[in-house]
């Protein structure tokens, strides 16, 4: 059955590429309620990170959380985008809807990239809500009323199990608001893993039978070299589903860019959306070294300064073609779109 493309909408910019895995982080010294908490692997991780975006500022500073989004405001406007989704992050729940303490990398609040993207013309709201928390139906509401243009969540992360029938009202809820989940599919080594099985995206297969538009972060692309792989499975479930797309965020790593071919044949290829994993460190040298990326073209990217321009860049060079970038524009929330451009 394969993917079926959603009428278009009337909506701005939508000739221009947009990004739509973009992560918001802070320390909430700011007050924007974000907290950070890392060991000290984790800790090298994250400095590698900000090296890659150019920040040079410690993780512990009281400005960091407005340096941040400074910074990412900045490269937007400096790139071929239009616009990025600036995502939250939840808790992690356990199975009795509270809050599992100490488990976590990061959290974002809803609230903070509502306002952010209220402040910042090209910034869309991605919001992030735990189905289990005990509150979940009224943030939601809240959310929506708030403009939110997606759902992100984690589930083997933020331990949600998205086949567990006690959220399928939530399920509908979204789907009768059009909004879409965007879900992280495949390994993570980034954040801390509650349970590794909800990582298979055959645990989405619920909110889709409820409607929900869903995007496979990823592809259910392996992570590390061990990782289960959950590829093809995904691969298969865009032609079950007529609501199933992936995103091309963190392609351009080691492992994960093994699939890019697969990714730009058809009939894959047009379930698929753009995303970048900002501030996830990427280079052509992978794209490069498996053949994906002539020569020329790879030295032409490395040269790229900006992260979010250096990603499609990279993509348009591998062959993904304008519409790979332009996609996701007719799964977004149409309402809160036409919000943001009024607004």
């Amino acid at each position: 059955m394969g993917c079926v493309q959603q009428e278009p909408a009337n909506i701005y910019k939508r000739t221009r590429p947009l990004d739509i895995h973009v992560h918001i982080a802070g320390n909430g010294k700011s007050g924007s309620g974000c907290w950070l908490r890392l060991g000290a692997a984790r800790k090298i991780m994250a400095r590698l990170m900000l090296k890659n975006i150019k920040l040079n500022l410690p993780i512990e500073h009281p400005d960091f959380d407005e340096a941040y989004v400074e910074q990412l405001a900045g490269w937007l406007e400096k790139s071929s985008l239009g616009a990025v989704v600036i995502l939250a992050h939840d808790n992690a729940y356990d199975d009795h809807g509270r809050i599992m303490e100490g488990i976590g990398g990061f959290y974002v609040p809803n609230q903070y990239v509502l306002d952010l993207a209220r402040k910042y013309p090209g910034f869309l709201p991605g919001v992030s809500i735990h189905p289990g928390r005990p509150d979940a139906m009224d943030e939601l509401e809240r959310c929506l009323a708030g403009g939110a243009v997606l759902m992100k969540c984690l589930p083997n992360c933020q331990n949600i199990n998205c086949r567990d029938p006690r959220y399928t009202r939530f399920w509908e809820r979204m789907a009768e608001a059009g909004l879409p989940l965007l879900a992280h599919t495949g390994g993570e080594h980034t954040l801390p893993v509650v349970n590794k099985s909800y990582s298979n995206p055959v645990y989405l297969e619920r909110p889709l039978e409820c409607g929900v538009t869903v995007i496979a972060a990823h592809c259910a692309t392996k992570s590390g070299i061990f990782d289960p792989d959950y590829f093809k499975r995904f691969a298969a479930m865009t032609e079950d589903f007529p609501g199933f797309y992936g995103d091309t965020s963190a392609l351009n790593m080691p492992v994960r860019g093994r699939r890019i071919r697969h990714c730009l044949s058809e009939p894959l290829a047009s379930c698929l959306v753009h995303g970048s994993d900002y501030p996830v460190p990427i280079t052509p040298f992978w794209a490069w070294l498996g053949g994906n990326l002539r020569w020329r073209m790879y030295r032409r990217c490395r040269q790229i300064e900006n992260p979010l321009e250096k990603d499609y860049q990279i993509k348009l060079a591998m062959g993904f073609p304008p519409e790979h970038f332009t996609r996701a524009w007719e799964l977004l929330r149409p309402e809160a779109i036409g919000k943001k451009v009024k607004g």
